[in-house]
């Protein structure tokens, strides 16, 4: 009759330290989180590369893409207009490799997200306490539909994979389900086009790619990094007391974003006319938080 109550305490035992274990594993998956989500605005300002409205230049159209997703190499929160670029506080740095010669961005291992969708999720103890004044996203990816006019006067739409980062290294890529080999690396402005099972590649020009930067003064970033910089609406704050998820949505202007150089003036691509895209770069970011 003894040897009962020492296995209902053993029991006893068991049962404490597994819910003790349960409530643990819980406290563990109610860290709050910093989540960065990505948004796509064709009504959002057009801005230029020190961040000044800007106008479509006299003998070019554009369009505003429909992007489906979007890859960026570096997210780093900025304190103030002074702060240089690398000395903020980096949240995020994608992959990069040496396989194709040159330093690039390794397009294999880089992360996507779509319109309003989720791009990074980190701990909020991750991240430095303190204030926020604007964001540098460095962007590396953009893959959306376009229209055009074919050589047979019929209007289309054709998928467009832009690669946006400074250097890129692509073994090969999905495009409306075309493999696409490259094996090589890429600088900014490479593009391929997909549309009725034809594709074609193109290189816009060095430098024609648009990066808006507000801080161009105070805080420059190299040619061709394609690192967009933004202002927070409202001062963005990590206390580090947190008990609840901040999410910053990253509002990228899509606005007319996609341009080239018109060969029959009507304001429709026309890439039989010869007709040569000149840029894709996004024209703007206004980040918000919330929690």
């Amino acid at each position: 009759m003894k040897r009962v109550p020492l296995i209902l305490a053993s029991l006893l035992m068991l049962y404490i330290s597994s819910c003790s274990d349960d409530n643990d594993d819980r406290q563990i998956a109610s860290e709050p989180n910093l989540i960065i989500k990505l948004k796509f605005d064709p009504t959002q300002v057009r801005l230029d590369n020190i961040g000044l409205p800007a106008t479509i230049p006299v003998g070019n159209a554009a369009q505003s893409p429909i992007f489906s997703r979007m890859s960026a190499n570096y997210i780093e929160f900025a304190p103030t207009a002074t702060t240089v670029l690398g000395t903020g506080e980096i949240i995020y740095e994608g992959d990069e490799t040496a396989l194709g010669g040159d330093q690039a961005i390794d397009f294999q291992n880089a992360i996507f997200a779509g319109n309003n969708e989720t791009f990074l999720t980190i701990p909020l103890s991750e991240v430095q306490s303190g204030s926020y004044e604007w964001v540098r996203v460095s962007l590396a990816y953009q893959e959306g539909t376009i229209n055009f006019r074919a050589d047979d006067g019929n209007d289309y739409t054709g998928t467009l994979a832009s690669f946006v980062g400074y250097n890129n290294y692509i073994t090969s890529f999905d495009l409306n389900g075309s493999t696409i080999e490259v094996n090589a690396n890429k600088l900014q402005g490479f593009w391929s086009f997909e549309a009725l099972g034809f594709n074609a590649q193109g290189q816009t020009p060095e430098g024609a790619t648009t990066v808006p930067n507000p801080l161009f003064s105070s805080s420059p970033v190299p040619q061709g990094s394609c690192v967009v910089t933004g202002e927070f609406e409202n001062e963005f704050t990590i206390t580090g007391n947190e008990t609840q998820d901040i999410t910053v949505t990253l509002s990228f202007s899509v606005n007319n974003s996609f341009e080239w150089t018109e060969v029959i003036i009507d304001g429709i691509y026309e890439p039989g006319a010869g007709e040569q895209v000149v840029d894709m770069g996004l024209r703007g970011l206004i980040p918000t938080a919330s929690n």
